[in-house]
């Protein structure tokens, strides 16, 4: 019965592609090319299957097939099987089950970096530095991070049993854990940066984001005694639109379009309106995004600065304009595609890529500047599409020295910190907590002992051109001067240590606040040395050049265009 109900399948697949070869049911050419490419891939699958010199996964085979299906989309068009389905729901919720803890690899072992506060793992004293040396039994040498992640979670209420190495003691030991439902929040961390300015970070918009930004600002406002906001959105990958609607909502009027939504399907296009009572429609506000602001983040940041609401200041940010909505698959599975793509107040688009039309190599370019177009703000100002969000003052991020670089990826800052937290059993002032001299010292013997190595940029390029220029046969020509260069750009490890000690230093002043007082420590212990906040501060602390950027006068509105468009912007640039 059951190969006769097989063959039946393969007999009405069959049939559908010679009913439609001859004409039988008028379909269009596209329905055509859909039934027949369908029917070549199953055949292709089965004979793949039957014939194949070694035994197959079909499973995995048709995984791979999706995947690779998909990626000639775009990104952001995946197939979550019912395996991944856990992962997706905290991606939008922001809620999992489990112990709530980050973790991260180092000797073989996973080892926790980051428990949440009052999270079961930080109630049962697991902190930074802690190694797991198995987890409900199964040993985590040698495991892949996501392997162990998974043992780590499960339903709210189950055991999980650790064995655990602390670096103070030899022995390890167990501890009984009680799974948690998990919730991350959205925001890390808010307070007052000076007497009047206050401060959210913002790191992404899950389910109930604009709740805990309300909640901040409220405290913020009533409690603390603002009179400016800055809103920092630098690396929020994004998450819910509808998120981004209400966290606009906030601070504009009640019936004001913040975003629109247009794709194929008609009957799904639509205009998201602010639909509450605002909380705050005066206070000046600075938003701060860089290059990993993206999605939801754009909006917020692009919505604000259509409607003169906010002053944008940092790096243009990502340009992701694609909305992706989640279908439901048969055995559980989800398809979360691309549908459309998204609208800002002015009328402009962000997204930077066009992924509908690929290059022949199959890779995609940015909107060219001859496509670029010009909008308006509330105000009359004028703004650009064609790629992200162009910041109102572009500040750029100080980026990290090789040395620094390289000590944080190596995990040797980190060490040292779970070496200084046994040391100094107790926490260190919220507040003004620097690293001594002589701490930063020891610092530096501890990275003698590690034999810790790294290469710098110039010594990978020469390295690359040496390499070149034996290849070509230039290099006997030169090698003189090439041994000479090699020796002048050679680094050296102390002297780097002393060159590069203050921002060396503020890594680790950040790695030890956090394994004190958690993810909220991390991020104020980075506040007073970011070049960013600090440009923000200074623009939202002088009214008139806040005022001059939001409401210009009529002479600069009047004034030329600019016409040079590119990838780096157009905007005010720190001077």
């Amino acid at each position: 019965m059951k190969k006769f109900a097989k063959k039946s399948r393969y007999i009405a697949a069959g049939l559908i592609v010679v009913i439609l070869s001859f004409g039988f049911i008028k379909v269009s050419d596209r329905d055509f090319e859909l039934v027949k490419s369908l029917d070549i891939f199953y055949s292709l699958f089965r004979e793949v299957n039957l014939f194949y010199v070694d035994q197959t996964n079909p499973e995995k085979l048709v995984k791979t097939g999706i995947d690779a299906m998909l990626n000639s989309l775009d990104p952001y068009t995946t197939f979550i099987p019912e395996s991944e389905k856990e992962d997706f729901n905290f991606m939008t919720t922001g809620n999992y089950g489990g112990i709530g803890a980050i973790i991260r690899q180092s000797n073989g072992y996973a080892i926790i970096a980051d428990p949440y506060e009052g999270s079961p793992a930080a109630k049962a004293g697991l902190r930074g530095g802690d190694v797991i040396i198995s987890v409900d039994g199964l040993n985590t040498k040698g495991k892949n991070l996501s392997t162990v992640s998974e043992k780590l979670k499960g339903t709210p209420g189950t055991e999980v049993v650790l064995e655990v190495k602390k670096p103070e003691v030899n022995d390890t030991h167990k501890v009984k854990i009680n799974r948690e439902q998990i919730h991350v929040n959205t925001v890390p961390y808010y307070g007052k940066l000076d007497d009047n300015t206050g401060y959210i970070r913002l790191s992404n918009f899950t389910l109930g984001a604009a709740k805990e930004v309300q909640d901040a600002f409220v405290d913020l406002k009533e409690n603390k005694g603002i009179d400016n906001l800055i809103l920092d959105l630098r690396g929020n990958p994004g998450g819910l639109l509808i998120e981004a609607v209400r966290i606009c909502n906030l601070f504009v009027d009640k019936g004001q379009l913040i975003v629109s939504t247009k794709g194929k399907v008609k009957q799904w296009d639509q205009d998201y309106y602010t639909t509450a009572e605002p909380l705050d429609t005066k206070i000046p506000i600075v938003v701060l995004v860089n290059r990993g602001s993206a999605s939801a983040s754009e909006i917020v940041t692009g919505a604000l600065q259509d409607l003169d609401r906010a002053v944008i200041v940092g790096e243009r940010t990502f340009g992701k304009g694609l909305v992706q909505t989640t279908r439901k698959l048969k055995y559980d599975a989800q398809l979360k595609v691309t549908t459309a793509k998204y609208y800002i107040p002015s009328g402009r688009c962000i997204q930077a890529l066009d992924y509908a039309h690929r290059h022949e190599d199959g890779s995609v370019g940015h909107i060219p500047d001859s496509l670029i177009s010009k909008f308006s703000t509330k105000n009359g100002r004028t703004v650009y599409d064609g790629g992200g969000i162009l910041p109102d003052v572009i500040d750029s991020m100080e980026t990290l020295s090789q040395i620094a670089l390289n000590l944080y990826m190596q995990n040797i800052i980190f060490d040292y910190v779970t070496n200084y937290m046994v040391k100094h059993q107790v926490a260190p002032p919220e507040n003004g907590f620097r690293l001594t001299d002589a701490e930063y010292t020891n610092f530096e013997q501890f990275v003698q002992n590690r034999d810790f190595t790294y290469e710098t940029r110039s010594e990978d390029a020469l390295d690359k051109l040496i390499t070149t220029a034996k290849r070509e046969k230039y290099y006997g020509l030169a090698a003189d001067q090439f041994e000479a260069l090699s020796e002048k750009l050679q680094h050296n490890n102390l002297k780097d240590l002393e060159t590069f000690k203050d921002e060396i230093v503020e890594l680790i002043e950040e790695e030890i606040m956090g394994r004190y007082y958690y993810q909220s420590g991390r991020v104020k212990a980075s506040i007073p040395s970011d070049n960013q906040i600090n440009k923000a501060l200074g623009v939202i602390n002088n009214p008139e050049e806040y005022n001059t950027i939001i409401k210009p006068s009529k002479k600069m509105a009047d004034m030329p265009e600019v016409t040079e468009l590119s990838t780096t912007g157009i905007g005010r640039e720190n001077q």
